[in-house]
């Protein structure tokens, strides 16, 4: 399968399960494997579900608007940079999120997530307090 086509199932895949059912994701990573999500680090399989399982929201829908890939290293790494909007349930506001993760044979080694809130744009706070489960105080 070449690059581009591998990348994108990868994202197909990935974010379809994340939004239906997140424990089925324990099958992408191994126990190498790491999340960082807003400053938290999580390594492992287990360890990572466990804290995608946690958020505070049920559900959710991604909206992926680009997807990008570079080959990394002579092993057959592959790093894919996602970027989009995150749609909670019960919230008028979609996020904006960006992801980078690191593929290695066929694995999700390293896992990086940002949401995003714009500076003056307010309205999309009560979304991000409910998914990362901090009160911002607005």
């Amino acid at each position: 399968m070449d690059p581009e086509t591998l990348s994108k199932a990868f994202v197909e895949h990935y974010y379809t399960t994340f939004d239906a059912n997140r424990a089925g994701l324990a099958g992408l990573y191994q126990d190498a494997s790491m999340l960082t999500f807003e400053g938290q680090r999580f390594q492992g399989a287990q360890s990572i579900v466990s804290k995608l399982a946690s958020l505070p929201f049920q559900q959710c829908q991604h909206q992926i608007t680009t997807v990008d890939f570079q080959h990394s290293g002579p092993a057959g790494g592959m790093l894919v940079f996602v970027s989009g909007n995150l749609q909670i349930s019960g919230e008028q506001h979609a996020l904006k999120f960006s992801q980078a993760s690191f593929l290695y044979r066929f694995f999700c080694l390293d896992f990086l997530g940002l949401l995003k809130c714009g500076a003056l744009d307010r309205t999309c706070v009560p979304a991000m307090e409910k998914c990362v489960g901090i009160d911002f105080g607005f």
